[in-house]
């Protein structure tokens, strides 16, 4: 971006329900409408140590996905803190209520195309409370995988056609890891 495409003012060319299509110099890309571009993905293992996994068809893809649990901040018509959006959506996608999250870091998922930030948050103490699957307008199965067999079940799926988010192997990292690459505690 040069410093002429700073200065320049955005320009709205689309705008939807939940995404916005700006122009600013050169550059075209999206922003989310509302909860300030956040979202959350929640790395989480039952007390039977197997990692929560979703599947859904993604319509921008034209496939099925595997991703760990996630979900926008603030789309319930609320100001939710990430703390709330991650334990809401881990209820609502696999059933699964977590007793303590702690947020990890945050960032951007593609800082040349939108706005959109991530943070992952690490979810413990899981209890099931509910079959999980998703909200009314969600079609999600939810798998539960051994934490041992996790990547190679994850490169099995990618083989049957399943478009993987590459945000799952942090995910799996930071199982076993804080940020930092120090281990968790016992």
């Amino acid at each position: 971006m040069t410093d002429a495409d700073a200065d320049a003012p955005a320009e709205t060319l689309y705008e939807g329900q939940w995404l916005r299509l700006r122009h600013r110099g050169r550059w075209e890309y999206a922003e989310r409408t509302h909860g300030d571009g956040m979202a959350v993905i929640i790395i989480a293992c039952t007390p039977e140590d197997r990692v929560l996994f979703v599947e859904q068809y993604r319509i921008p893809l034209g496939k099925p996905t595997i991703e760990m649990p996630a979900g926008l901040v603030g789309d319930q018509g609320g100001e939710d803190t990430l703390e709330e959006a991650a334990r809401r959506e881990l209820v609502e996608e696999t059933g699964w209520e977590p007793s303590k999250v702690e947020v990890l870091l945050v960032g951007p998922t593609s800082s040349g195309m939108s706005n959109e930030r991530i943070a992952f948050v690490r979810a413990t103490g899981l209890v099931r409370v509910g079959p999980g699957g998703g909200d009314e307008t969600e079609e999600i199965v939810v798998h539960e995988v051994p934490r041992a067999e996790a990547p190679a079940w994850l490169v099995r799926k990618q083989a049957e056609g399943y478009e993987l988010d590459l945000k799952l192997w942090a995910g799996l990292w930071m199982l076993e890891r804080n940020p930092d690459g120090s281990p968790l505690a016992p």
